[in-house]
């Protein structure tokens, strides 16, 4: 429930406050939220599992975003940005898609 009223607040605020992302940080925060959703379908599969870790979810969550972010930053830096960022976006586009085909099955034992 704490979860579902920050989530709330967030959104209202968001809505709210309209805040802008400095353009430094732009490139980045696609990748940043898709590693988030990894992280976050990830976490939704392992509770259907029965195998959900909290300490486990923090640290995939965090590390999954800072990872991701490091590799497209590392591309920009070398100057195939576009290249790693597709590819970043592909491997996790894979795991999401590969969790919520396990989400599914498991809901609907199907």
């Amino acid at each position: 429930m704490i979860a579902v009223l920050g989530l709330v607040v967030g959104v209202v605020l968001g809505l709210v406050l309209q805040p802008t992302v400095p353009s430094l940080v732009q490139p980045y925060l696609p990748i940043a939220v898709v590693a988030a959703l990894d992280a976050v379908f990830g976490g939704l599969r392992a509770v259907l599992d029965g195998v959900f870790d909290d300490r486990v979810f923090v640290v995939s969550f965090l590390s999954n975003v800072v990872v991701a972010a490091l590799v497209v930053y590392l591309g920009d830096q070398l100057g195939v940005g576009a290249q790693l960022s597709t590819g970043v976006v592909v491997v996790l586009g894979i795991r999401i898609f590969s969790n919520a085909a396990a989400i599914r099955r498991h809901l609907f034992r199907a």
